[in-house]
């Protein structure tokens, strides 16, 4: 039977299984997954054929919170021999598919499999290279599907397939971004992710250009308003605590020192950013209250997850957000992912679907304390 090989955060197989249970259901598609803790993967297994290709088709990798990667594999190749591993996954990825836009040797993200990766490099070669000569190898067909081949072990594999509009475009599902050396701290590659996630290149030119406003809450000690400033965005950084002296020297940032749940700004900010650690469910009401109050075009925030239940947590989130913005008749876009660079948490999105922006100037509101 085909499956479904999702990759995650390990730690994360449980929330990762979840989520694609309830996703296949609710498309009428019936299934079971296997999720073993530590191991950075999923395998479900759909009964139905075709079923698999089709949730995939259907799906935008967006839709999933703590799936890296997806893609449809026919099974698992196990018992490889060593003498030679590559007919038998080649014959495998051909009867899934006639040609390739590339091939992705892969294996999980966890430190058990460190040694394998180095091995899944070595292996990609011979690989490609009989693909190529049998002409399955096209990398300016930027349709094609590209293949995949999860390594579990040197001789046990799931060859796939997955689409390039459905799927990450990153090896194993992880950007590789570097800290910049002056940055204030790791937590900047945070918000640079997330950019990269939740926006295509021509969204991230139209909607972080110089000049715009930003308000960072919670920011000290300015790795996310960084992100901003060297991109020449004015950014107002909300928090007690002291902030890099280099963002002050910018001329691009206003400190405020205040309370970032009690802090109304004076004016229209085409982003509000905030990464505190706080209650899942209280930054979700106060990113969705900026939009509610007309504060902002757009969020980026983080979810502090609890030790259990951490999937729930997220829908319950999601619903309180979807109250607050109907309520107030805002039309809005909202995702959900964990990113490379979060760790016991989540990464959203938020944005008003409308097109029409608030004046600069606000009118004086009573500040709002979000419970």
């Amino acid at each position: 039977m085909e499956c479904l090989i999702a990759y995650c955060r390990a730690g994360f197989e449980g929330e990762c299984a979840a989520e694609l249970q309830a996703q296949t259901t609710e498309q009428g598609l019936a299934g079971y997954a296997r999720a073993k803790p530590g191991t950075g993967y999923v395998v479900f297994t759909l009964y139905e054929k075709g079923a698999a290709q089709q949730f995939t088709d259907r799906i935008s990798l967006l839709d999933l919170v703590f799936a890296r990667q997806l893609f449809v594999s026919s099974g698992l190749l196990k018992d490889l021999p060593i003498t030679d591993r590559v007919t038998p996954i080649a014959a495998a990825l051909e009867s899934q598919c006639e040609q390739f836009s590339e091939i992705w040797v892969e294996t999980a993200d966890t430190n058990e499999s460190k040694a394998l990766l180095t091995f899944c490099r070595k292996f990609s070669k011979p690989l490609r290279s009989m693909l190529e000569q049998r002409g399955k190898v096209d990398p300016g067909n930027a349709t094609a599907p590209r293949a995949h081949v999860f390594f579990l072990s040197s001789v046990a594999a799931y060859p796939g397939i997955s689409s390039p509009s459905h799927s990450s475009p990153w090896f194993m599902g992880i950007p590789r971004l570097r800290c910049p050396a002056n940055a204030p701290s790791r937590a900047t590659l945070k918000l640079e992710e997330a950019w990269q996630v939740f926006l295509t290149p021509k969204q991230r030119q139209e909607r972080l250009q110089p000049g715009m406003q930003a308000v960072d809450l919670g920011a000290a000690p300015g790795g996310w308003t960084w992100q901003f400033v060297r991109r020449g965005i004015r950014v107002t950084a909300v928090d007690n605590g002291a902030l890099a002296p280099s963002l002050m020297e910018s001329g691009l940032v206003e400190h405020r020192q205040a309370d970032a749940f009690r802090y109304a700004p004076r004016h229209f900010a085409d982003w509000m950013v905030c990464d505190m650690v706080e209650q899942p469910r209280r930054v979700a009401q106060l990113a969705a209250q900026w939009l509610a109050q007309g504060w902002c075009r757009q969020c980026i925030f983080n979810l502090k997850l609890p030790m259990k239940k951490r999937y729930h947590e997220v829908q319950i989130c999601t619903a309180l957000m979807a109250e607050t913005l109907s309520r107030a008749g805002i039309p809005y876009e909202l995702s959900f992912k964990q990113l490379y660079h979060d760790r016991e948490e989540v990464t959203g999105y938020l944005r008003r679907k409308d097109k029409r922006y608030q004046s600069k100037a606000l009118s004086p509101k009573k500040k709002t304390t979000v419970q």
